[in-house]
């Protein structure tokens, strides 16, 4: 069987790579400019036994004037069968706009999309995946709408498709114990007899959503919950917890969803360590979580724990219910976890590193470098594994039959050389 190559561009920690890995892509490239994601990127690829991993992860500014030229210099000779990656979504993103005075409209951020169209169009993959926020659908700069200028850009040897509906994903649909909707581009060289909605068909849900109760779900296995993603981990209060621990693996104690994550062979449990956090967040955390409360009713049956700094946004502090899908991990859990509570009222804590890889699909034994702070930053800017894996899935069974109907072709001109 071939396997095909892929480039990554604001590669993150690899959450997107990881996916094709699984799939069996080989990494010719990683791109990122963060020091410590680029650490970890290294750390995953001599994971997966690739002996160059220094060079082929580069630790660049993806707008360097001559960034096509160092990808070519380790690239080298090699075919680029893909390119993946998503410029920062910071920018994009209703948070982001709402903390910026002028809604992010001076940021660069903006237009680096147009460093991943260079790449692009100098290496003309067969496909590429462009992998961004749902503000990207409707964000303006100076008055106009910029998805459609990044589509214009794309469509430039690419086929794309712009309907929500079909490049909206929603990764509890692909097993993911998280609401994370997310703009998925996928593009196919117009030369090639494949478009765009070929690879989308192939892109199978497995899994039905909350919402979808009482609707149409044959075939289709339950949303994957909180409970089934880091019920089986150990109890931890305020402060406790260790970078590694002992941590036998004990199947008939785990759920489906972790055996997919978790080895037989693996006995190490790493970053499972809770915040110390103060005691009046203690006490709204243990409140929040036993209760079944969200923030406005524990200021409404607590006024005793109103923050003191007034603070009373919906969304200052929430509870990850035990029976549903997280909501979205996002980066801003290297600054607090409030957003992010745990919910065993007896723990009163925000979730760990781990709790938070595991939410987002990571595997266990994916070692994440830096400091506590840079790792919750890798690991909410990251496209779920899960999610990935089913992208490239789909994406490898197009290219197979892209080299199945060239064989075929070559076969057919040497029957026709041999006839004549």
């Amino acid at each position: 069987m071939k396997t095909y190559n892929f480039i990554d561009l604001f590669a993150g920690c690899g959450g997107l790579s990881e996916g094709f890995y699984r799939q069996g892509f080989h990494a010719l490239a990683h791109v990122e400019i963060d020091h410590f994601a680029c650490e970890t990127l290294k750390t995953r690829m001599r994971y997966y036994g690739y002996g160059a991993a220094d060079q082929a992860v580069m630790e660049q500014d993806i707008t360097a004037k001559d960034i096509v030229r160092k990808i070519k210099a380790v690239v080298g000779d090699e075919t680029v069968d893909i390119i993946i990656g998503g410029p920062p979504c910071q920018s994009f993103s209703p948070l982001g706009k709402a903390r910026d005075e002028n809604s992010m409209q001076q940021d660069p951020r903006n237009y680096l999309f147009e460093s991943y169209v260079k790449v692009l169009n100098h290496f003309k993959p067969k496909f590429f995946v462009f992998e961004n926020v749902l503000g990207l659908l409707d964000t303006e700069l100076r008055g106009k709408r910029i998805f459609k200028i990044i589509l214009r850009r794309l469509r430039k040897n690419y086929r794309v498709l712009s309907k929500e509906e079909t490049i909206v994903l929603n990764a509890t649909s692909y097993g993911v114990p998280q609401e994370r909707k997310r703009v998925i581009l996928i593009g196919t060289r117009r030369d090639l007899d494949v478009t765009p909605g070929d690879v989308y068909a192939k892109i199978q849900k497995t899994h039905y959503l909350p919402g979808d109760i009482g609707k149409k779900t044959s075939g289709l296995n339950r949303y994957v919950t909180v409970r089934d993603a880091i019920g089986d981990l150990p109890k931890l209060h305020s402060g406790e917890g260790a970078i590694e621990v002992n941590y036998p693996n004990d199947y008939s104690e785990c759920s489906e969803y972790v055996k997919l994550l978790r080895k037989p062979s693996d006995t190490v449990l790493r970053y499972h360590v809770a915040r110390k956090n103060n005691e009046a967040d203690i006490e709204r955390y243990k409140a929040m979580a036993e209760n079944h409360w969200n923030f406005l009713q524990l200021l409404d049956f607590r006024p005793d724990l109103a923050h003191e700094k007034k603070r009373v946004f919906f969304n200052s502090y929430k509870v990850q219910w035990w029976d549903m899908p997280a909501r979205t991990i996002i980066a801003h859990l290297y600054k607090d976890g409030n957003q992010f509570i745990h919910p065993d009222h007896e723990q009163a804590r925000s979730i760990t590193i781990r709790e938070a890889a595991r939410l987002q699909s990571f595997p266990d034994d994916f070692v994440f470098e830096g400091s506590r702070t840079e790792q919750f930053k890798q690991i909410g800017n990251a496209v779920p594994p899960m999610l990935a894996e089913s992208i490239a899935k789909a994406i490898k069974l197009k290219l197979d039959e892209l080299e199945r109907d060239s064989g075929d072709d070559i076969q057919e001109c040497n029957s026709i050389a041999i006839e004549s």
